[in-house]
């Protein structure tokens, strides 16, 4: 999910990243939820509705509010709010930092340096319902249930890479595919099957169109691209999403429509992410919490950095009592 090539420098410190943060398989191996992401979802909000905690959808927050410089709670669109001891978000922090907090409270030096937060989309995902499973050329079928790469070459990956940087989606694409439904039956039922494909690099600004007009082409390459190694392919989709960088940032509140909340390169990494002197989760002002891929160690299904949120945040606490 780097936006940039190859070649570019940094690119070998979010393969370590990625590395580190698996199971001890081989980087960049696939974990398939049983039942899919929703599932994994529901199994983290049972568990916190358990420990008494309330989960309300439906419910956009508008802004942080704010009492002697200090986050107090949240304001709702419907007008309510909610008041609380601690605010944290697991949005992006461009996004958190430029639209709910008042820009009084935290300065025009810390206002202007999130506005700079890099978020360049350059991702975008197809779905595709299949009637069956698809066969690809030399792999036994037992070996689609990980991460299917179409990427021949070092030199390709750069000049996917290249085409984004003049706003065009290059013709020969980098794609990432999974068939959950392969570990997962129930997913596809009635012998139906499910491949999700990530198609890396779709630049957000496409330079010569928009991406109302480039969506279905965009499918139709990545199927294409699919075809080449999986032959037959397109004979078995029966139903296809097309998600663009436009999409992600309209539909999921992504900045940019940047999937990790922020660009891992070296200036926005480590201690630098998602800001310099704002790494240890602590967003702005008081009382407000950064939980997401925006914070340390970065994007993916890890859970590490509202982990290590949860403990600063438990530490900050502690430390202050409970407003009476």
């Amino acid at each position: 999910m780097h936006g940039d090539g190859a070649w570019s420098a940094g690119t070998a410190a979010v393969l370590l990243a990625d590395s580190a943060g698996n199971d001890g398989g081989a980087p960049g191996q696939s974990t398939i939820a049983r039942g899919g992401p929703g599932a994994l979802a529901e199994a983290l909000a049972s568990a916190a509705r358990g420990f008494g905690a309330e989960i309300r959808t439906a419910s956009e927050v508008v802004q942080v509010t704010i009492e002697r410089h200090r986050a107090t709670g949240v304001a709702l669109a419907d007008g309510s709010e909610i008041s609380a001891r601690a605010v944290v978000t697991a949005m992006d922090p461009k996004r958190t930092l430029t639209t709910l907090v008042d820009p009084v409270e935290i300065g025009p030096h810390l206002r202007w340096r999130a506005t700079n937060i890099r978020t360049p989309g350059s991702v975008s995902k197809v779905n595709l319902a299949l009637s069956g499973l698809p066969a690809f050329d030399g792999a036994e079928p037992e070996r689609l249930a990980g991460r299917i790469v179409i990427a021949p070459s070092i030199d390709h990956l750069e000049q996917a890479f290249d085409a984004s940087k003049y706003g065009r989606v290059s013709e020969e694409p980098y794609l990432e595919a999974t068939i959950p439904t392969i570990s997962d039956p129930t997913l596809g039922p009635n012998g139906t099957h499910v491949m999700s494909v990530v198609a890396q690099w779709t630049p957000y600004a496409l330079r010569e169109a928009e991406w109302s007009a480039e969506r279905d082409r965009l499918g139709d390459l990545v199927v294409k691209t699919m075809e080449r190694y999986a032959p037959g392919l397109s004979d078995l989709v029966t139903a296809r999403q097309v998600i663009t960088p436009v999409d992600l940032e309209t539909e999921y509140g992504l900045s940019g429509g940047h999937v990790y909340h922020g660009e891992p390169g070296l200036d926005q990494f480590f201690v630098w992410r998602p800001l310099l002197g704002h790494a240890r989760y602590r967003l702005g002002l008081p009382g407000l919490y950064l939980c997401g891929s925006g914070a340390h160690p970065g994007g993916g299904v890890t859970g590490a950095p509202g982990a290590n949120a949860a403990r600063e945040i438990l530490g900050d606490l502690k430390k202050r009592p409970p407003r009476t």
